[in-house]
């Protein structure tokens, strides 16, 4: 198969690199927004921010993740007609439920954290689960009929409001802390609803006449059919992150007063720079599902092992060097991109880039390694894979916090190792694979840390 392969108005080529290019933007647009953020709210306030996300992450996960690949791929098999008009309907009143589930869920989720901020940021940020889950819908309608540039420019539009919106009101609102977090929030919920509008609005003038006669609509069960399995991936990542804030910010409190900082410093900093690199391998990760696909829907496995192989050996090679780079210049991105930490928490914040550095080239491996097994067509593999190392990852850092001196670089060893296990176990499935695979050719769903 050439590579050159058309999916509707764009080659494959050309719409991975548009999606690849619009996430790598959007990444760096959210690391450098970390700059004026830190000053602002400082490691306190970082550590409050990152304690939100987890429950928001979980419920975007619910309502939101999977949608642009499922509706995707009913309308690019020319038998998804109204398919985004019944994913409408129907996350749409998910994300209803799911932004009320958040403002319901407020106070408690302050209250098991033993962080009364909390609260006022999950009620501004909730209306962002409902905006998600419409953006999500006419994203894959457009991806669907090969058109990736809304997705790449609605990814690029939310973060130039957030950063815009959010870097005025932190700055307003910096002498009360519980008030700077929450605005940042707020200025998130802002750029969603305004993107999602934004995009609706493209795809009403895009989506072309109606058709003399009406076709029979796509059932939802055919859309949960291709939404669920990925869900279920998905959200393995959020739940973990959800039960490492809740673990890692009550036992490091028992060793002193500055936990919630130290967890900004490492979820909000570290992990930020770390992600970097995974995301310029995401294009590496969806180019190889079509050459994949075909070769193990004909029974050609050792073809399509040898293409699997080709994608993690180009993958290494991409993210190893930015791994050994971001090594080296800890010092320097810590001092570029957070300067306004305290000297302490800039010791603390390159000690974290550095232990996680290898970990740029394992999650990137576990990105295009599940893409593999994805287009082996071994999907559940890949959640057996989430799962397992969502739950390790979260044991570890219990362990390695309470019962270690460690302290929060428990946290970034316990990353290190989960994501080194998911690596090895989707590789052994890929060496393992010796049967005819049922293939769905489906994007990978985004790695998060």
């Amino acid at each position: 198969m050439k590579n050159t392969q058309k999916t509707g108005g764009q080659s494959f080529i050309k719409g991975a690199i548009i999606i690849s290019l619009g996430g790598f933007i959007s990444k760096v647009l959210g690391a450098v927004y970390r700059i004026p953020l830190t000053k602002f709210l400082g490691g306190e306030g970082m550590g409050i921010y990152q304690m939100v996300y987890p429950l928001y992450c979980i419920l975007l996960t619910v309502s939101a993740s999977g949608i642009p690949t499922g509706i995707a791929r009913l309308i690019s098999s020319g038998k998804g007609f109204g398919a985004e008009k019944q994913a409408f309907r129907l996350y749409g009143t998910i994300g209803v439920i799911g932004t009320l589930l958040m403002y319901a869920l407020s106070s408690s989720l302050a209250s098991i954290q033993g962080e009364p901020a909390i609260a006022l940021c999950c009620k501004l940020l909730c209306p962002s689960v409902f905006f998600v889950s419409m953006l999500s819908v006419v994203r894959g309608y457009f991806q669907g009929k090969g058109n990736m540039y809304p997705t790449a420019i609605s990814e690029i539009s939310e973060q130039l409001i957030k950063v815009g919106l959010g870097c005025v009101l932190a700055y307003i609102f910096r002498k009360n802390l519980a008030f700077a977090v929450a605005s940042t929030l707020l200025a998130v919920t802002v750029s969603e609803a305004v993107t999602t509008g934004g995009v609706v609005l493209w795809y009403m003038r895009k989506r072309g006449r109606k058709p003399l006669y009406n076709p029979l609509s796509v059932p939802i069960s055919s859309i949960l059919k291709y939404t669920i399995p990925l869900t279920l991936t998905a959200i393995a990542l959020p739940l973990s992150q959800f039960a490492e804030s809740i673990v890692a910010v009550r036992i490091l409190r028992e060793m002193g007063d500055n936990a919630t900082a130290l967890y900004g410093i490492y979820s909000g900093c570290a992990v930020t720079i770390i992600n970097l690199p995974v995301s310029v391998t995401y294009g590496l990760a969806a180019s190889s599902v079509p050459q994949i696909s075909p070769l193990a829907e004909s029974g050609d496995l050792a073809e399509a092992k040898k293409r699997a192989f080709k994608a993690l050996a180009i993958t290494l090679l991409v993210s190893a060097p930015a791994a050994v780079g971001l090594y080296i210049f800890a010092p320097l991105a810590a001092k570029l991109i957070f300067g306004s930490l305290s000297a302490q928490e800039k010791i603390i914040l390159v000690d974290l880039i550095r232990i996680m550095a290898v970990s740029s080239v394992t999650l990137s491996i576990v990105q295009t390694s599940s893409a593999c097994i994805t287009s082996l067509g071994m999907p559940i593999k890949s959640t057996v894979t989430q799962w397992t190392t969502g739950v390790l990852r979260v044991a570890l850092t219990a362990v390695l916090l309470k019962l270690t001196p460690l302290g929060i670089y428990g946290a970034a060893w316990s990353a290190n190792c989960a994501y080194l296990v998911a690596s090895l176990l989707n590789l052994w499935y890929i060496v393992r694979v010796g049967r005819r695979a049922q293939t769905n050719r489906v994007l990978p769903v985004k790695a998060q840390v």
